[in-house]
């Protein structure tokens, strides 16, 4: 097969396998590098041993995603204080017009589903991503990972109710969750406790990632007095040289804080039934720094 050839089908199934390899590892670089270790594999393999170039490319990227998820996990276990996933910008663009298509592509990449796929095994989170997020089909899957169809089955049932029990719903219409986000930042960086508690959820919850490279809390703190008196007096006091801006980050608005261009934290809350019900702080510069320009076109096509 022409070189020509072989790259116009893989940049075919580029945006997907990306969204699959972020959703499986929740870092932007690791789904980058899966997919580049893919391109290798796709060009060196006998054309004639390929049928489908879809399904060897996607067997071929989970194969090597859930490899690195494995040793991510024994890395994770050192991370200082809560660990996040990378944000990352999303843009869905004129591909995806349907509007529940779009729901679940938010959903499936939010921070809150994102954080819930930790707790997967491997393998769950493999079939979860393919299942759930892209709708493979369990043949399909089953192929993929090498396991019956019976075993797929099961895995996504156990996966399923495993992400359902752990993953809050959080229906709410984005200019709403603007609002309260706007409304958050200016209680926020006015010191603003009662105004700050009349916005917060009795049970809210923050959670903060540094990494040990900035100043996050290293435990989640939750109560709406302990976490409004943490913000009031610490997060986001006002700073002339700070700039602030709305960006959409993993399928709902956020706020980045930038200092002389670089990004300082990304604030995103969660909302149910009017309150704010979750606050995610990410100040780790690791897992920022790509977010102060354009976003990455690949990443964001995938997601």
């Amino acid at each position: 097969m022409p070189t020509d050839t072989l790259t116009e089908l893989f940049e075919e199934h580029r945006p997907m396998l990306l969204g699959v390899a972020y959703r499986m590892l929740g870092r932007a670089a690791d789904a980058e590098d899966v997919v580049q270790e893919a391109w290798l594999r796709w060009t060196a393999e006998d054309r004639a041993e390929v049928r489908e170039p879809r399904a060897f490319l996607v067997r071929i990227t989970t194969r090597l995603a859930i490899d690195r998820l494995r040793q991510a996990q024994v890395r994770r276990e050192s991370y200082v204080g809560p660990w996040l996933p990378e944000p990352v910008v999303t843009d869905f663009g004129p591909s995806v017009p349907d509007t529940a298509e779009r729901a679940l592509l938010a959903d499936s990449v939010s921070l809150a589903v994102l954080v819930v796929l930790e707790s997967l095994s491997p393998l769950e989170r493999a079939v979860f991503v393919l299942r759930e997020a892209f709708g493979f089909p369990f043949a399909e899957i089953a192929t993929a990972l090498d396991r019956s169809e019976a075993a797929v089955r099961q895995l996504a049932g156990r996966a399923r109710r495993h992400v359902d029990e752990g993953r809050p719903r959080y229906d709410v219409d984005p200019a709403e969750r603007r609002d309260l986000t706007e409304r958050f930042l200016a209680a926020a960086a006015g010191g603003d406790l009662g105004g700050l508690l009349a916005l917060l959820a009795p049970d809210v919850r923050l959670v903060g990632d540094a990494g040990g490279k900035a100043k996050t809390p290293l435990r989640i703190v939750e109560s709406a007095d302990k976490v409004g008196r943490f913000l009031a007096a610490t997060a986001f006091q006002a700073d002339e040289r700070f700039e602030l801006r709305f960006v959409e980050i993993n399928g709902a608005p956020a706020l980045l804080a930038l200092d002389g261009g670089r990004v300082d934290t990304l604030v995103q809350i969660e909302v149910r039934d009017g309150r704010i019900q979750c606050v995610y702080l990410i100040r780790n510069p690791d897992k920022l720094q790509g977010l102060a320009g354009p976003e990455d076109p690949e990443v964001a096509a995938g997601l």
